[in-house]
């Protein structure tokens, strides 16, 4: 399959792939409201940070270790791709172990200390539906190794509307769960079911699709298992420096402004991070060839694509941000009924963060794709704490719009950094990038969509 239509197929998956998660974030949220009501769902979202941060145990380990294998594969060292394969799957199995010790000390740990007891949650029902989500993040843990045979045959498309099957059961479990007046136990049991169901069927198919005859003669490298937690720890920081942000600004807030402002707070922020979805659709798609192109040592077309992602991004940026200050605060109010009223200038201050989430999202996947992630972990780690404690700080002074500002601060001083940074990776410049953005010059956007892609 050609380049091109690789593009087109995995944009059409990805855009049907975020279509899922945005249903997910905003879809269920009024039946969430009007079930449980807004401090029960508040206390939800805080519930789920300590599950969010066990899921990020192995994330770094996977995402190093599905790139060798893409990297390796894309050169022609298929044993060599077989080996890390092998390697991978006994280590995460082992990872698998290990968490669900570390799962039931995490509780036993919470429940000493009289945690669940602070909050509107029956302490019962509180530990068993965490106890649950941890178990369906774990199994959820072979998902990046399985994802890497997809991308190693050039099939993304195919993995992509697999895991967008499996987020809309997951969604219409949790709607089935809410209408028949099931409460937290129940709602994160249904999700553990149809991850305990949908990950073997995942795995065997990428199997069969990439078809790795060496995997037979593999063997268990420690050279191999050492490279990739040596680029692991650098993923590592990535999902916890976002879950530091994302958790830590929603605990701030849950500090200083009680449960009704989680609600307001992460609603707000869920419906102005929609925009950011288009975001995810453009460098999801084109990341998988992305990789491909450096591994086969295509700089020329990697450069392309990077070019042309890049700018697209900052098209859908302007878009958004102008439809969301025309008519977002109007259609927030539809969709919470009206039961929530967050300030204008809240509203317009996450409005503006897309824009300088714009600036440095689409380059995350250089480092991704390069399998060198520990520039956009260091820089992810001080905007994240930086922007949790701004959030605190701000949220005492003013309110919801001082938490707003807080959660800005990361957007602007990554937009500040990444950009550049990854640009240099791939011989680019970034000045020249905005210049043209600025300039629209759509005609040679145009000339580099076309050329030799």
């Amino acid at each position: 399959m050609s380049l091109k239509r690789n593009l087109i197929a995995n944009i059409s998956a990805s855009f049907f792939q975020k279509g899922v998660i945005v249903l997910d974030k905003l879809f269920l949220v009024p039946f969430f409201i009007q079930y449980w009501g807004v401090e029960y769902y508040g206390e939800w979202l805080t519930l789920t940070i300590v599950p969010s941060f066990l899921a990020f145990s192995q994330l770094g380990f996977g995402s190093a270790a599905s790139n060798i294998i893409v990297l390796r594969y894309a050169r022609g060292e298929k044993q060599g791709a077989a080996n890390m394969a092998k390697s991978a799957l006994v280590i995460i199995s082992s990872i698998i172990f290990v968490g669900m010790l570390f799962s039931v000390l995490i509780i036993g740990v919470l429940n000493y200390f009289a945690i669940f007891d602070k909050t509107l949650l029956d302490p019962e029902e509180a530990m068993l539906a965490l106890s649950i989500m941890m178990l369906a993040q774990l199994a959820n843990f072979y998902q990046q190794l399985f994802e890497a045979y997809f991308r190693a045959a050039r099939k993304a498309a195919k993995s992509i509307n697999l895991l967008t099957v499996y987020a809309f059961i997951n969604v219409m479990a949790g709607l089935a769960v809410l209408v028949c007046g099931g409460g937290i136990v129940q709602f994160a049991l249904a999700n553990l079911i149809v991850s305990l169901l949908f990950n073997p069927i995942y795995a065997l198919l990428g199997i069969k699709i990439l078809k790795l005859g060496h995997l037979k003669e593999a063997t268990v490298s420690k050279r191999d298992i050492a490279e990739a937690f040596q680029k692991g720890l650098g993923f590592l920081a990535i999902p916890v420096w976002q879950a530091i942000y994302f958790q830590g600004t929603t605990l701030a807030v849950r500090l200083t402004i009680g449960a009704e402002g989680v609600t307001i707070f992460n609603t707000v922020r869920a419906l102005t991070r929609s925009v950011n979805q288009v975001f995810t659709i453009i460098n999801g798609s084109v990341f998988p060839e992305l990789q491909f192109e450096i591994g086969n040592g295509n700089t020329d077309k990697a450069r392309q694509l990077f070019r042309v992602s890049t700018m697209l991004t900052l098209f859908v940026a302007i878009a958004g941000m102008l439809f969301l200050a025309i008519f977002g605060l109007w259609f927030y109010g539809v969709w919470t009924k009206n039961v929530l009223n967050p300030p204008t200038f809240m509203w317009y201050v996450f409005v503006l963060s897309i824009g300088f989430n714009a600036l440095w999202w689409n380059s995350i996947i250089v480092f991704r794709a390069t399998n060198q992630p520990y520039q956009m972990a260091i820089s992810g780690l001080f905007a994240a704490i930086s922007s949790v404690i701004a959030t605190y700080v701000f949220s005492n002074f003013w309110g919801l719009t001082g938490s707003a500002l807080g959660a800005l601060i990361l957007d602007l001083l990554l937009a500040l950094y990444v950009l550049p940074v990854s640009s240099k990776l791939l011989g680019q410049n970034a000045a020249k990038i905005l210049f043209d953005f600025i300039s629209f010059d759509l005609i040679k956007l145009k000339e580099v969509v076309k050329a030799k892609i």
